[in-house]
């Protein structure tokens, strides 16, 4: 198994440590996933050390709120460069070797947010609305021998964000009144992985029902 990382290389060896432990084998590979070159080399690296390619899980992304009227082309450029031409450049590397054996899985991290509007978050939101379609797209694309999914998610809470005002406030307007964790997503991945064999082009929504609020 291979964990991506562009500048968090600590935390890359210590999930690295964490899969090795369970008995599984496993590296970690820098790439700036918006860089085609550099995503190409990645998978020639995981060609080399794997051998096979079963499973792709497109999570890299960025996120930062910014008005309207403030937003630049940097700014554009960053959030489209990693969270939906990232996503697309990863997602064809993969497939070109998934094709090859004829089967594989391809899991796309999106967003609520890439179904909703948010106004302060409008080239993120454009950003996921894009990896939802992308999802669509590619799963005909690559049917009937690839399976394409996307797992939307909501408010997901991780350690000391509890007492955030806007998480707070986010929570009491979602159906189940709390936020999620990561395992909720975790697990998601995982049963889409090992068990997923009729499912492709879907959006699995995991947002507590805010959603549908």
């Amino acid at each position: 198994m291979a964990v991506n990382y562009h500048h968090s290389r600590r935390e890359a060896q210590a999930t690295v440590r964490e899969i090795e432990a369970l008995g599984a084998e496993s590296m970690a590979v820098p790439a700036d996933v918006s860089k085609p070159r550099q995503v190409e080399s990645m998978f020639a690296q995981l060609d080399r050390r794997f051998r096979r390619l079963d499973l792709l899980v497109n999570n890299a992304a960025v996120f930062f709120p910014s008005q309207w009227d403030q937003l630049t082309e940097q700014d554009w450029d960053q959030i489209l460069g990693i969270n939906l031409k990232g996503t697309f450049f990863c997602a064809q590397a993969a497939a070109r070797r998934m094709m090859a054996r004829k089967q594989g899985q391809i899991i796309n991290i999106s967003s609520l947010g890439g179904l909703q509007p948010w106004p302060r978050y409008l080239h993120y939101c454009s950003s996921k609305a894009g990896v939802i379609m992308l999802t669509k797209c590619l799963a005909k694309a690559l049917a009937p021998h690839i399976c394409v999914n996307s797992i939307a998610p909501g408010t997901i809470l991780f350690p000391g964000e509890e007492s955030n005002p806007a998480f707070k406030k986010i929570v009491r307007s979602t159906p189940l009144r709390k936020g999620g964790c990561p395992a909720d997503i975790a697990d998601l991945v995982v049963f889409l992985a090992a068990k997923n064999r009729f499912a492709t082009g879907q959006v699995f929504t995991i947002d507590g029902g805010k959603s549908i609020a």
